[in-house]
This record gives structure tokens, C-alpha cells and sequence, in this order.
């Protein structure tokens, strides 16, 4: 940045902006009464100052997409909700599909070279990712996740075996190609810190890497989940992009490009006073543009407790395209870049996960500590934490443990479970389980309408 406005004024030192406030405190105490420390054991100052030139990331980007999210049931009814997206100024098609489907029918007048597609794929279908493959579609990402698939759900699709087989055959044949995803969600919306999160994201795409130590290393999005802490997730998808970096160089890999796909986190929606998740979704969309998510798809504001629906899919749509069109979020590069706050959380947050991931590779690496219950172990301890700072206000989350509005009824507005229903069945591992903070206080409230 050009110094010429800033010229004709001293610089100020650290030290001199310390004593100013010390002065103004007043004989209160500077530690107890200005510095926190969060969950993440990072210690928040009152100010923050340049004391380096190499600050600057530059990994943030300008160029991102607004994503709608298509539950696929019928081939028909899923065609037919992504063009109307489309016309209504989706551009990314997020497809969850969970039973063989003809993929060419559901990607009827679509116009594949304009709009961006990702498949959510529930079981691994190897006559699905060929159908998707061989459409050679320019803007495309199949969101491959073996190992995130065992994370949640405690097994493998087949085996282990079979499972790698199928990703390593997959991407040899297709080397170009957006196949793999490594999906982090499932550890932010069970509990898991910012740290947590970056270094098991890392730790998870390194047992990908191990696989493909002869030949190129294949190309991989993250997906993420953005939760409420505004600066934090910024710094979170900046750190995120840093790690995959040193990653990438720790192989020799000069394919440092690090896509990302973000949704809101489920962890802290609440069934009351559900309009309150409109302004938390917008600020968590918010964080993941400014700190470099390439596809944003936002959620309604009460998918948590009602099946899809035309009204809530385009506000969410509409929250998207008032950031881009009205906000201006996608003209300014890096807009982060620059803010002490945000450039220092981000090297925390890298420095941090960094740490965690070193522990975890000397611990046998990612999918050994899954099959031992230390990930999951640490992730309920986290979440455990953070309940518990729910429970007690010191986590507020507006309408629900602070000013709630006891007149609200929601039983009778119910479609869908939006607890956490356990089911009995024999797995391999403990799957991560998510978990929405306010799940206790929802089901108080409703057992006493």
C-alpha cells in the first residue's frame, strides 16, 4: 500500500499505544479487563499493529459463486429445481443424490459451460462418477470423500480396500480432474475448534496425498462450514489455503490451488425464532467470501426443521445475490488483506493447526487416530466445552438462550427431525456426530407448549 497519504503523520509504536490505553484504564487492570482468550487458545488484544512487512497473503479472491443446494428425489423434480435456480440467479448447482440416477436427464438445458456443478454423492457409485466424468463438463466437482463418508457414518462404503481401489482407479484415468473433496463440516458442526478443524482438514487430505506418492498429486476442494465467529472464519479459510501450501511443498507439489465450497454451520441454528438464522446465515456467507471461499451455498434460514421449500430456498438464493449485486462482495481482491486483526489471526490459526497436525502424524496419521477414538475424543471434549458456555449465556445465541420470545409455537411446524436421532447399527468406527448447540433447549421448550 502507498504511504503518500500517510506522509505527513508519525508512526506510533506498539508500546506507545499500550501506555495510551494503560492511561486511559484508569488503574484497571490491561490483561483482565481487555485481553480474552478463546476456545482456540488464542488471546484476542484490544489493538492490533504492523510489526512485519509480511503480513500480506494474498489468497483471498473476488471471483466467487452463488450456490443452491438440490435434494435430488426425482430426476424430473431435480432438473427442474436447478433450472428454476438458475433463472432466478443461481450460479453453482449443488446435486445431493443418494440412489442411482440417469445423469443426463438431470442435467437436461442445463448450460453446462456456464454454470458451475457439484455432486453430493451418498453412496459410491462408480456408473454415476463415470456418467459425470465422461460429460467432460468444464466447470465440474464430483466431491469424492471416502474418508469423510467413514468420519460421519462409522463404516466404509464397501471396505477400506475397495473404497481406495475405487478413488485411485477413478483418478488415474480422469488425472485433470475435480474428483476428490475433503469435507471438514462434519468436524465444525460436532464441536470442533477452528484449530481443530484446520488440522484434521489437513491431516484428512494428507491420507489422500499418501496414496498418490508415484504420480501427480490429485487436485481436491475443501468443504467447509462456516459458524458465527465473524473475523475467525475469515481467518479460517485464509489459514486453510496457507496449509494446503505447505502441504503441497512437503510433496514437491508446485499445485497449490485450494478451492473451496462453503455452507453456514448447522451448529448454531435454532428452531425458535428461526428468522435470527437469516442474520446469522448472512454473516457466516459473509466470513467465507471475504476469507477466500470460491462457491458459497447458503441454507434457508429453516432447513433444520422443514423440508425443502420454494420460499426458503430464494431467500437463501436472494441473501447471496444482495452480497454479490447490491454489496458490492465480489469487486474488491483480497479485501482482507492488510486488517493486523485478521492477517495475525490467520497465522495463529495456521501456526496452531500446524502444531495438532504434527501430533497427529506422529500418532500414525488421520485414519489411525479415527479407528483409536482420539479424534473423536477431542472433538467431544471441544463440543462439551462449548455446550457447556451455551448452558451458562456465556455463548449467546439471540432468541434462544438470550431474549427468547416464549410465544413462539413451533411443534405443529415440524416436517422433520431436527434432533439428533441415533441409530442402532454396527460400525467399524464411532462416527462424528453433529450436533446443534441448542438441541436441549429446543426439546425443553417444546415438551412445555
Amino acid at each position: 500500500m502507498s504511504k503518500f497519504l500517510f506522509n505527513e503523520f508519525e508512526d506510533i509504536s506498539a508500546a506507545a499505544w499500550k501506555q495510551q490505553i494503560q492511561a486511559d484504564l484508569k488503574g484497571a487492570d490491561y490483561n483482565d479487563t481487555l485481553l480474552w482468550k478463546t476456545n482456540e487458545g488464542i488471546t484476542v488484544k484490544p489493538f492490533y499493529h504492523k510489526d512485519t512487512d509480511d503480513y500480506k497473503a494474498n489468497i483471498s479472491n473476488n471471483n466467487w459463486n452463488i450456490a443452491q443446494l438440490v435434494t435430488v428425489k426425482t430426476v424430473v423434480e431435480g432438473n427442474k429445481k436447478a433450472l428454476s435456480a438458475i433463472e432466478k440467479g443461481a450460479e453453482s448447482i449443488v446435486f445431493v443424490i443418494d440412489s442411482e440416477i440417469n445423469i443426463s436427464e438431470l442435467l437436461s438445458n442445463i448450460n453446462t459451460n456456464t454454470i458451475e456443478l457439484q455432486f453430493k454423492f451418498k453412496l459410491l457409485s462408480n456408473k454415476m462418477v463415470e456418467d459425470v466424468l465422461q460429460l467432460n463438463l468444464p466447470h465440474c466437482y464430483v466431491n469424492c470423500d471416502i474418508i469423510g463418508n467413514l468420519a460421519k457414518t462409522g463404516n466404509w462404503h464397501t471396505s477400506l480396500k475397495d473404497d481406495f481401489k475405487f478413488i485411485k482407479t477413478i483418478v488415474a484415468k480422469y488425472t485433470d480432474r475435480n474428483i476428490l473433496s475433503v469435507d471438514t463440516s462434519v468436524y465444525q458442526n460436532a464441536g470442533a475448534t477452528i484449530t481443530q478443524q484446520l488440522a484434521y482438514a489437513i491431516a484428512h487430505a494428507n491420507e489422500y496425498f499418501n496414496n498418490f506418492k508415484d504420480g501427480t498429486l490429485p487436485k481436491l476442494q475443501f468443504i467447509t462450514s462456516t459458524s458465527g465467529n465473524y473475523f475467525f472464519e475469515i481467518a479460517k479459510i485464509r489459514a486453510l489455503k496457507l496449509l494446503f501450501k505447505t502441504l503441497s511443498e512437503a510433496y514437491h507439489s508446485d499445485n497449490y490451488d485450494c478451492t473451496v465450497l462453503s455452507y453456514p454451520s448447522n451448529r448454531n441454528k435454532t428452531i425458535y425464532d428461526y428468522n435470527v438464522n437469516m442474520l446469522r446465515s448472512t454473516t457466516e456467507c459473509m466470513s467465507a467470501i471475504l476469507g477466500g471461499a470460491n462457491t458459497i451455498c447458503n441454507l434457508s434460514y429453516d432447513h433444520i426443521y422443514h423440508n425443502s421449500n420454494e420460499f426458503g430456498d430464494r431467500i437463501a438464493r436472494n441473501q447471496l445475490l444482495v452480497l454479490k449485486n447490491e454489496s458490492s462482495f465480489d469487486v474488491v481482491t483480497n479485501p482482507a488483506d492488510g486488517a493486523y486483526y485478521i492477517e495475525s489471526l490467520t497465522q495463529q490459526l495456521a501456526e496452531k493447526a500446524l502444531e495438532i497436525f504434527k501430533l497427529i502424524e506422529l500418532g500414525g496419521g488421520f485414519l489411525a487416530q479415527l479407528k483409536e477414538g482420539i479424534i473423536q475424543r477431542k472433538i467431544k471434549e471441544s463440543g462439551l466445552k462449548e455446550q457447556e458456555q451455551f448452558d451458562n449465556g456465556e455463548l449467546v445465541l439471540l432468541g434462544t438462550n438470550k431474549h427468547p420470545n416464549f410465544s413462539d409455537k413451533m411443534t405443529h411446524e415440524l416436517e422433520k427431525q431436527p434432533f439428533v436421532n441415533r441409530e442402532s447399527r454396527k460400525t467399524l468406527i464411532a462416527p462424528i456426530t453433529s450436533r446443534r448447540i441448542s438441541e436441549k433447549s429446543d426439546k425443553n421448550r417444546l415438551e412445555q407448549e
